[in-house]
């Protein structure tokens, strides 16, 4: 090779290596020392992002009592689980308190759980289904109101 060729690719790797290092102190920069608190902070989503105002009463946790099941399936297994109902608003809290929707929303889960095996309950899938079949089960009981979410307090199978 010519010195003519070694100075350009010389020169050349020198360029592409100072460039690199220039980018890498930027970032190191950006990521310590020139880092800036974000504007918007968890309190202004939230404001963004809440329910409207005739709908953002606080949280609306109907807790059922506990349940004791039999599960479908062999060898017979059972469920002791404890489901809180998230209600969407004070009407649908006060649905479910009604003694005639509360019977029928316990009935209507206990059914669903007796057709469940304990291979359909033991994965997560298995459980978030069951959540969602509990929301429709009960939704479907309420005249007024819905539930939002269903949360677990305690689930134990054997």
């Amino acid at each position: 090779m010519s010195s003519k060729v070694k100075s350009i690719l010389l020169g050349l790797f020198t360029l592409v290596n100072m460039s690199v290092l220039g980018m890498g102190t930027y970032l190191v920069y950006m990521s310590t020392i020139g880092y800036e608190v974000p504007a918007i902070t968890e309190a202004n989503l939230r404001g963004i992002a809440s329910l409207p105002e005739h709908l953002n009463e606080g949280p609306m946790v109907y807790t059922m009592d506990k349940f004791i099941v039999n599960l479908s399936g062999l060898p017979k297994r059972t469920i002791r689980i404890q489901v809180n109902l998230d209600m969407m608003s004070a009407e649908s809290f006060e649905g479910i308190m009604q003694t005639e929707n509360r019977a029928r929303a316990r009935d209507s889960i206990v059914r669903l759980l007796n057709d469940k095996t304990f291979d359909e309950l033991e994965t997560i899938q298995g459980k978030l289904f069951l959540k969602d079949k509990i929301v429709q089960e009960v939704n479907r009981v309420l005249k007024v109101g819905l539930v939002k979410d269903v949360y677990f307090t305690d689930f134990v199978m054997n």
